[in-house]
C-alpha cells in the first residue's frame, strides 16, 4: 500500500514538473527562436490530440467513440474543445509570450479563487471563511506579483498580466465545463478529442503550414518536448496518479508546475523575482494548500 501511494505521489509530482519545464521551453522558443505562439499551440494540441485518441482507441475503441453516439454530449464536447481546452492553451502561451513563464503559470493558479467566487454567485451563498481567506490571499498575492509592492506601478508587461488573468479564467472553464462528460465517458476520450478538435481548428485557422519555423535540432527537439512530454505524457502521469492518491493531494502537488517554471526561468532565462513578487507568488500558490487543508479537515479519514 505504501509503495502504491509513493508511486502516486511521484506521478503527481512528475506531471506538473513536466508542465513547468515545458512552459520554460516554450518561453525559450518564443523569445530566442521566435516561434509563433499560435503555431506552437496549434501543433501542441493537434499532435497530442492525435496521440491521445490513438491511445484511447488501442485501449477501448468503443469507449473512445461513445461520446459521438449522443448528439447533446458531442455538442458539449465541441463547445468545451474551444471554450475550455483551446482557450486555456492559447491564453497560457500568449501570457508566456507577452510576459514570462513564471508569472504566467502563477497567475494561472488564480483559478481556485475564481471558482470560489463563481460558485458563491451561482449558488447565491456566501463562501466559507476558508474560501474568503483563499480569495484574499489570491488578490493580495496578485497585487504584489504585478506591482512589486508599489501600487502606482505595474512591474510586468500589461499584456502579460491580462493574458495571465485570461489563462486563470480559461483554466476555470477548463475545470468546470467538462465535469459531466468526464464522469460519463472518462478523461482519456474527452481530453483526447477536445485536443484534436482544437488542434485541427487552430491549425486550419492559422495555416500552420505557412508559418513553419526553420529546421534545427534544437528547435524541433524543443517543440517535441513541449508536445510529447509537456502535454501528453504530463497529463497521463497526473491522471495515473489519481489511481493511488486523492485529488486533494494531487492538487497540492500540482504546485510543482509553477515552482519548477519559476526556478528554471530564473536559472536559465534570466527572469528576476524580488521579495514582494516572491511573497505574492507564495500567497497565490498557498490558496491551493489552504483549500486542500480545508478538504482534509472536513473529511479527516481521507487517505493520501
Amino acid at each position: 500500500m505504501k509503495n502504491m501511494k509513493l508511486r502516486g505521489i511521484m506521478l503527481a509530482i512528475l506531471g506538473p514538473l513536466l508542465w513547468g519545464i515545458s512552459g520554460t521551453v516554450a518561453q525559450f522558443l518564443f523569445k530566442d527562436i521566435h516561434v509563433s505562439s499560435h503555431w506552437l499551440v496549434s501543433v501542441r494540441m493537434l499532435i497530442s490530440g492525435i496521440l491521445l485518441v490513438i491511445y484511447g482507441m488501442l485501449g477501448n475503441r468503443s469507449a473512445e467513440m461513445a461520446v459521438w453516439h449522443h448528439k447533446k454530449d458531442s455538442m458539449s464536447l465541441i463547445f468545451f474543445s474551444f471554450v475550455g481546452m483551446a482557450a486555456s492553451q492559447y491564453t497560457y502561451f500568449m501570457a508566456i509570450e507577452a510576459g514570462n513563464v513564471a508569472t504566467a503559470t502563477i497567475l494561472q493558479f488564480l483559478s481556485p479563487a475564481i471558482i470560489i467566487i463563481y460558485l458563491a454567485l451561482w449558488t447565491r451563498r456566501f463562501p466559507r471563511r476558508i474560501d474568503v481567506l483563499s480569495v484574499i490571499m489570491a488578490l493580495l498575492g496578485t497585487i504584489l506579483l504585478v506591482t512589486h509592492g508599489r501600487l502606482t506601478t505595474l512591474t510586468m508587461p500589461l499584456g502579460g498580466f491580462l493574458w495571465g488573468l485570461g489563462a486563470a479564467v480559461s483554466s476555470t472553464l477548463y475545470t468546470l465545463l467538462p465535469r459531466y462528460l468526464l464522469k460519463k465517458y472518462g478523461s482519456i476520450p474527452i481530453v483526447g478529442w477536445s485536443m484534436l478538435i482544437g488542434g485541427v481548428s487552430f491549425s486550419i485557422y492559422y495555416k500552420i503550414w505557412d508559418d513553419m519555423p526553420a529546421f534545427s535540432w534544437t528547435t524541433y527537439g524543443s517543440i517535441g518536448f513541449v508536445v510529447i512530454f509537456g502535454k501528453m505524457l504530463a497529463y497521463l502521469f497526473y491522471l495515473q496518479s489519481l489511481r493511488f492518491i486523492t485529488p486533494t493531494t494531487a492538487s497540492v502537488l500540482g504546485s510543482f508546475e509553477p515552482l519548477s517554471a519559476t526556478f528554471l526561468s530564473i536559472v536559465f532565462l534570466g527572469v528576476s523575482f524580488g521579495l514582494p513578487e516572491t511573497f505574492g507568488a507564495v500567497l497565490i500558490l498557498g490558496t491551493v494548500g489552504v483549500q486542500a487543508w480545508a478538504a482534509y479537515t472536513t473529511n479527516p479519514n481521507t487517505s493520501v
